[in-house]
């Protein structure tokens, strides 16, 4: 056997695999026997059949089943012992393969195009300059949280008058027809014409509606009337809405009772330190959403400048091959350069990685999986879970067959390298109410 690289480009080449007879003939004989003592043919004991009817019937496939096996082996024995760092995988010469003859050719030719990563240069100083936002939760977005929380926690009432705001149960009667459903509606939905209509109603008073101008789409008429979208299409839409119930969610008061079930018992007992908790869980949630943003806007800058050539066209090749099918040219015009970037990214964080020599320490993996089980159980109360956490960090690592403790490594190694970029590069710092950075995610 003999296998050459053929480099046509810094980040492209090709592995030429020859083959002669004496490479796999003993490979394929074994084979052939092997069958031979397997094969079940009408006419012949088992283990009787002759060699030559074997080879007449098998020999081919055998054939081009040792050689794929062979070549396939040999092509990722080079790549390893060679230490080339490749992209995607070897792709074959679809053309020279299909020219092949199996039944003659006693030497073989194969040719795998791979791409390489290609050399870069990585320069973490303080050169780049990247912004962190602060956010501070100010009093319209703390009182309106807070409403938000009293009206989830809220009770829910049977009022004899709707008021606006209000839920209506009632059925939906057509007037020319015989359909007719029981339904719950959401005047909060409509247009401020439409929603007036089911104000100061009571149970048993009737509301004529045209269905198509009270719903948005026949998506909605159908799910209202228990109907399919294509039941709906070519309705008569004069219906009356019959008043059965009026539901009215009264806002929570700022009690004990609240406080407990938004953050669970005895975590605050007074209407201050429940506005103070409030404060600091907004500004959690908002610190999130800044450092994730800063995160990706660091990426963003080192993709900038740190030059990476990528095989680009051998690339767009392997994902449709890849692909089987399902990635088109029009997907690969419209989404290559993010996959790019990502490609490029991992480069990059994976030489900071080998550089610095960065690795996801079990103890890590455990740690961060039992802050990300705690940020899912928040609210619920960890106390109650906390002597069964150990349990849960386990169960959890050991589920998808091993995937969930490569993807939590991956994280922990992602995160190790990001704050070793914080540290060597220029951060600013800036205060931003919530408004502005919403324009600056955008923009």
């Amino acid at each position: 056997m003999d296998i050459t690289l053929d480099k046509k480009a810094s980040n492209v080449a090709s592995i030429k695999v020859k083959l002669n007879e004496a490479d796999y003939q003993s490979k394929v004989a074994d084979k052939i026997k092997d069958y031979g003592k397997k094969a079940q043919i009408k006419g012949f004991r088992a283990g009787k059949v002759p060699k030559s009817l074997i080879e007449k019937m098998y020999g081919k496939s055998i054939l081009v089943e040792e050689i794929n096996h062979l070549v396939g082996h040999a092509i990722q024995d080079y790549i390893r012992e060679n230490d080339l760092k490749i992209l995607g995988e070897p792709l074959p010469n679809q053309q020279q393969i299909e020219s092949v003859d199996w039944d003659t050719q006693t030497d073989f030719e194969f040719e795998y195009n791979i791409g390489l990563v290609d050399e870069f240069a990585l320069a973490l100083d303080k050169k780049i300059k990247v912004t962190s936002y602060t956010i501070t939760a100010d009093d319209k977005v703390l009182d309106e949280s807070i409403d938000n929380v009293r009206t989830q926690f809220g009770k829910m009432t049977n009022p004899e008058v709707s008021e606006e705001g209000d839920l209506l149960y009632g059925t939906l009667k057509q007037e020319n027809g015989d359909i007719e459903n029981d339904t719950t509606i959401d005047p909060s939905d409509f247009t401020k014409t439409n929603a007036k209509k089911f104000v100061g109603k009571k149970s048993g008073d009737e509301i004529k509606v045209n269905l198509k101008k009270l719903f948005k789409d026949d998506a909605q008429v159908a799910s209202h009337l228990g109907k399919t979208a294509d039941e709906v299409a070519d309705l008569d839409d004069a219906f009356v809405f019959v008043v059965k119930n009026i539901n009215r969610k009264e806002v929570a008061e700022l009690d004990q009772e609240l406080f407990d079930k938004t953050f669970g018992p005895n975590t605050v007992s007074t209407a201050e330190e429940f506005r103070t908790k409030v404060k600091e869980t907004i500004e959690a949630n908002y610190a999130r959403e800044t450092d994730a943003f800063l995160n990706k806007t660091i990426q963003d800058e080192l993709i900038k400048v740190t030059k990476i050539n990528l095989p680009d066209e051998f690339l767009k090749e392997w994902l449709k091959v890849t692909g089987e099918g399902k990635v088109t040219d029009a997907d690969l015009e419209n989404e290559y350069e993010i996959y790019a970037d990502q490609l490029r990214w991992n480069l990059i964080s994976s030489q900071i990685a080998k550089e610095n020599e960065l690795k996801p320490e079990h103890a890590d993996i455990q740690e961060a999986t039992r802050a990300m089980i705690a940020q899912q159980f928040a609210g619920s109360g960890m106390g109650q879970f906390a002597e069964q956490m150990d349990s849960f960090v386990e169960h959890y690592l050991k589920g998808e067959n091993g995937q969930n403790y490569m993807k939590m490594a991956e994280q922990v190694q992602e995160a190790k390298v990001m704050e070793l970029i914080k540290e060597k590069i220029e951060i600013k710092s800036k205060e931003v109410d919530v408004e502005k950075f919403k324009d600056i995610v955008q923009n």
